[in-house]
């Protein structure tokens, strides 16, 4: 093998190892349980998804849509919504700091907070 052919394998293993562990940083599960939901990026709910119970709730949009949110054995999710495409939805439950749940059309964001509950 070239010196060249070994640097080139060598780059190629050095990017795959940066991004598995990318990768794993961004998808671990969180330990917090302080989330905000965020409509028109103004804070609308804090919870501690600790001490809730499990129960559904609906907020609605400026626009008229509205999605269902869920809370169930401490986790949080949009269980139904009428937007089109149905992202929302389809992320299912919060677990991931690097990832939080958005709904665009109704602008509405489920995320883990930074700072703990006051």
């Amino acid at each position: 093998m070239t010196k060249g052919v070994r640097i080139i394998v060598a780059s190629i293993l050095i990017l795959l190892i940066g991004s598995v562990i990318a990768v794993v940083i961004v998808f671990r599960p969180s330990d917090k349980k302080i989330v905000k939901i965020l409509q028109d990026n103004k804070v609308i709910y804090i919870l501690d998804l600790s001490k809730e119970k499990d129960r559904t709730f609906r907020i609605e949009a400026a626009n008229g849509g509205w999605n269902d949110i869920t809370i169930k054995d401490g986790k949080i999710c949009v269980s139904c919504a009428d937007c089109p495409d149905q992202t929302c939805v389809n992320t299912g439950f919060l677990r991931s700091e690097g990832v939080p749940v958005v709904c665009l059309p109704h602008r509405l964001v489920i995320r883990f907070a930074d700072e703990e509950k006051k």
